[in-house]
């Protein structure tokens, strides 16, 4: 048992923290953005350690854009706001007050600070299409260049979809579970073949919830168009 624990303890930790993690992600919590950036800092070894390159960088960028994600998350309503604003300084002059002016005031005052839940824009498709072919295809050839990896495709797969995933909540887009499903199910796999087997239970787990995740940030989404 002490072999075991002490051979997988850092498998175990963070497996706990993605668990923490996809309980607040799906409750659209702030303070998923905390553990999001513990966690990714302490998979990086866990990665490395296992010959998965690709998630051990992958993991450096999750830690940076955690932060990024929680400044968005909290400020990103305000800082719309705050455009608006000086759009409206622009075409009305600095004497006028318009209603326009009074809503995106009332935008930045702290009950509504933070960003809204959404749909993913259309006229990003093609652009999001476009960079996640081109991570793919540097991520590989970092992979097979430099690195003994031994599952680059996959393994640049899921990292370049992950860019585009982790974006994609940043910005509080609804689909963004549709891109997690799909990294998630390779994960799981990637992670059974390298001998990680608590870290593929979560990501077996994480394929169920984000489906669930999906359906309630959809609901969550229409009303508040409505």
């Amino acid at each position: 048992m002490t072999d075991f624990l002490s051979t997988h303890w850092l498998d175990i930790v963070t497996t706990i923290l993605g668990l923490i993690y996809l309980v607040l992600e799906y409750r659209a919590s702030i303070a998923l953005w905390v553990v999001g950036i513990v966690m990714p800092a302490m998979d990086i070894y866990l990665y490395w350690s296992h010959g998965l390159y690709g998630d051990a960088g992958m993991a450096v960028y999750y830690t940076l854009a955690a932060i990024y994600g929680y400044a968005v998350w909290k400020f990103g309503a305000k800082w719309k706001a705050m455009i608006k604003r000086k759009g409206s300084d622009k075409k009305e002059g600095a004497s006028a007050v318009s209603s326009d002016k009074i809503e995106a005031a009332n935008a930045v005052s702290s009950s509504s600070e933070e960003l809204t839940i959404t749909f993913f824009p259309r006229r990003l498709i093609l652009r999001t299409l476009g960079f996640f072919f081109l991570a793919w295809a540097a991520t590989y050839y970092v992979l097979v260049a430099y690195t003994n990896s031994t599952l680059p495709l996959l393994d640049a797969f899921t990292n370049a979809l992950s860019f585009v995933g982790l974006w994609a909540l940043a910005r509080k887009y609804v689909e963004q579970w549709l891109f997690w499903i799909a990294v998630d199910v390779v994960c799981c796999y990637l992670y059974v073949v390298k001998g990680i087997p608590f870290k593929a239970g979560l990501y077996g787990l994480y394929v169920v919830i984000a489906v669930m995740g999906y359906w309630k940030w959809k609901g969550l989404a229409r009303k508040a168009q409505v």
